[in-house]
């Protein structure tokens, strides 16, 4: 009978890890910020499963932008890997707390 398996791997560290062993990207966000489109009403779950797996920058409500990498969209949360400037890190945002977003 086999083992149970390895623990995932720090996230941005050697391949990266997340939940049910999602990868992190393997290279860094572009290194523009992109211009900000007019902003939104509220930020759609469909509009933004759009940016699955693709480079997303995120313009929250409140503080700077920052890169992010969905790996998943609920109705009221998306979360994935968040580029804190050195790394990829696993991390989630409401929804309600994304002021508008633009993935390539």
């Amino acid at each position: 009978m086999p083992g149970p398996p390895p623990p995932p791997l720090f996230p941005g560290g050697g391949g990266g890890g997340g939940p049910q062993g999602l990868q992190a990207p393997t290279a860094p966000p572009p290194s523009f910020i992109p211009q900000q489109s007019a902003s939104l009403f509220a930020v759609d779950p469909g509009a933004i499963s759009g940016c699955l797996f693709r480079n997303t920058y995120i313009w929250p409500n409140r503080g700077p932008g920052f890169w992010m990498y969905p790996v998943f969209v609920g109705r009221n949360s998306v979360s994935g890997f968040r580029w804190n400037g050195f790394f990829w890190m696993y991390s989630g945002i409401d929804l309600q707390r994304i002021s508008s977003f633009t993935c390539f």
